[in-house]
């Protein structure tokens, strides 16, 4: 068996989430597939080439050694491939690359920036690890990617890239069923969801060590579901579980979204981009805030949050 590029990436998801499950969402495939392909790898190569523990995967010191030499080439190999799609497109005009996590304001920045640059190829690489968006523009294979950092949990920002921050800290929110007792008020406290099951997407770096120091702190110790969060909004309007939310979220007929009292959980909203392109980068910053603050100002339970709080995002400040 030859190694290829794709199973250098699987190796390199592998070491990147620390975790069978967290790569193999990154890559879209099966955890049994990647764990079939990483023993084939294995096998091949004669070495084991990572430790499988209860908290992970760890690299063994064959495994860092080949992870040495694989890191360079699957980003080199990225970005050929981006560039010749964009050779092959033939647009000749100017180029965008954007890399985000999830948030509401992407359709709104998206149109923002088509409309301010009319012909231009503006691209969209979505993905739940922030750090992974982070490597991404180090390697050159984004311009710019618009990430969250869990409170308490810093992102690894590789040196000397140039970081914006839109919103220094937006309080996460909780989503629950409707017929929940406590989404009766309009703030919810951690007390009254004692009882409750949590669901959490493990692979959202930093968000489930914030939302276990956040319980813990309050002094519960809940069932908790590792799960996407479209398993989890139908689980939650079941009232199966309750969830974290980011507070732009829009509540539905079987779902409310409220804010915790004191707000203990919260993420800081970061536009970063290659060293030395703020300037450059400036007009993206602004159709994002700009995207932000609609979303924001749409969303009920948010909007009387920033007025309760008198936020300057209302009035089309940044915070």
């Amino acid at each position: 068996m030859e190694l290829e590029v794709r199973h250098l990436r699987a190796l390199c998801a592998i070491a990147d989430t620390g975790s069978l499950h967290k790569a193999a969402r990154r890559l879209g495939v099966s955890q049994p597939s990647l764990t079939t392909q990483l023993r084939r790898i294995e096998n091949s190569l004669g070495a084991e080439l990572f430790w499988r523990e209860r908290s992970g995967c760890r690299p063994t010191p064959v495994g860092r050694a080949l992870l040495t030499r694989a890191r360079p080439l699957v980003a080199e190999m990225t970005a050929l491939v981006v560039e010749a799609k964009a050779a092959a497109a033939g647009s000749g005009g100017s180029r965008l690359r954007i890399g985000s996590t999830a948030s509401r304001a992407l359709p709104g920045w998206l149109g923002r920036l088509r409309r301010r640059l009319p012909g231009a190829d503006i691209s969209l690489h979505m993905d739940v690890s922030a750090n992974a968006l982070l490597r991404m523009v180090a390697a050159g294979q984004r311009d710019v990617v618009f990430v969250h950092e869990v409170e308490g949990s810093p992102l690894r920002v590789p040196e000397g890239l140039a970081v914006r921050v839109l919103i220094e800290r937006e309080p996460q929110f909780v989503s629950l069923a409707r017929g929940h007792p406590a989404a009766t008020a309009p703030v919810v406290e951690l007390a009254d969801l004692a009882g409750d099951r949590w669901i959490v997407d493990p692979t959202v770096d930093g968000e489930w060590d914030g939302l276990r120091r956040v319980l813990a702190a309050a002094g519960l110790n809940p069932s908790v579901l590792h799960g996407d969060y479209h398993t989890a909004a139908a689980l939650v309007a079941a009232g199966e579980a309750v969830a974290p939310c980011q507070p732009t979220s829009r509540p539905r007929e079987d779902m409310a979204v409220r804010p915790l009292r004191g707000d203990p959980l919260a993420v800081r909203l970061l536009l970063c981009s290659p060293p030395g392109t703020e300037e450059v980068h400036q007009e993206v910053y602004e159709d994002l805030a700009a995207a932000y603050r609609e979303v924001a100002s749409e969303a009920a339970a948010y909007r009387q949050w920033l007025l309760r709080h008198k936020s300057p995002l209302l009035t089309g400040a940044a915070a």
